[in-house]
């Protein structure tokens, strides 16, 4: 029988139980994970379930790591997100959230794109620290992403995004995601990628604003290329400015959209092959 232990395959006997398993491998884990859940019985194992072995506090060599920290992860899911490739134009509240996000599920490749650099009015938000202040936007969030999650490739590009930029720099990744402030830029993106990116599907946001009821903030598609998260009303004006908790809303629903449709749990259509031109 084939089981993934620490995401290698093993061939282990029919019968073996969880604990049989641990105390072959690895007698002193104390966290024993089960297709994804934490399991402190013993249960017989059956052929392609994936166990992960934990010792608290060890730091694991650097062959076991991403095993390790995709361990809560449902079996399967692992593979498709690591060959994911995602964008983000911009790299402000929305966009440098999603960034951690999909970097601490995984993602394969994340295609990161943003003119401006990090400042103090930024920290009341976005996913930056204040020793990094005056640093680029994209040099900040390549540093940080590299710390929470190694595996994952990053390629960043400081330029301010237009029409005739967006196709080239985003040709490779099907899904993009807008985090721009701007409505014009919004509408700019959007436009560029229906009209210009056959098959690419872009996940935007308007209306997020303040401090608003957390569930106003809900994802709608728009049409088989386009969804829209936020409450659709909520912009940044006088007195009502924007705030971590509903701008982080926001952003993980983005970010929860764009795992979604990697996993084929969102009907999109194919890319053309004709992307960029």
């Amino acid at each position: 029988m084939r089981i993934k232990l620490n995401e290698r395959d093993v061939e282990v006997g029919e019968s073996i139980t969880l604990h049989a398993l641990r105390d072959a491998f690895k007698p002193d884990a104390d966290v024993v994970i089960h297709n994804g859940f934490p399991q402190s019985g013993d249960v017989t194992l059956k052929d392609g379930d994936e166990v992960v072995l934990i010792k608290r506090g060890e730091v694991p060599p650097p062959e076991e790591l991403e095993a390790l920290m995709m361990a809560r992860h449902t079996p399967g899911v692992h593979q498709k997100v690591k060959a994911a490739r995602v964008g983000i134009a911009g790299l402000g509240g929305l966009g440098s959230s999603v960034a951690v996000a999909l970097a601490r599920v995984g993602i394969g490749v994340l295609v990161i794109a943003d003119f401006d650099v990090v400042e103090p009015s930024n920290l009341n938000r976005q996913q930056y620290f204040v020793e990094q202040i005056g640093m680029s936007k994209v040099e900040a969030m390549k540093e940080n992403l590299a710390r929470i999650n190694p595996y994952v490739q990053v390629e960043g590009h400081e330029v301010v995004l237009d029409r005739e930029n967006i196709p080239r720099i985003f040709a490779s990744t099907p899904i993009i995601v807008e985090a721009f402030d701007k409505a014009e830029m919004k509408e700019m993106i959007i436009t560029t990628v229906l009209e210009r990116m056959p098959g690419h599907v872009i996940v935007a946001a308007s209306g997020l604003a303040g401090y608003g009821p957390s569930n106003t903030i809900r994802t709608e598609k728009i049409s088989p290329n386009l969804y829209i998260v936020g409450d659709q009303l909520s912009a940044a004006r006088p007195g009502q400015g924007l705030m971590a908790p509903r701008v982080g809303i926001a952003a993980h629903h983005q970010a929860n959209l764009v795992l979604r449709l990697i996993l084929g749990l969102e009907e999109k259509e194919p890319l053309s092959g004709k992307e960029g031109e």
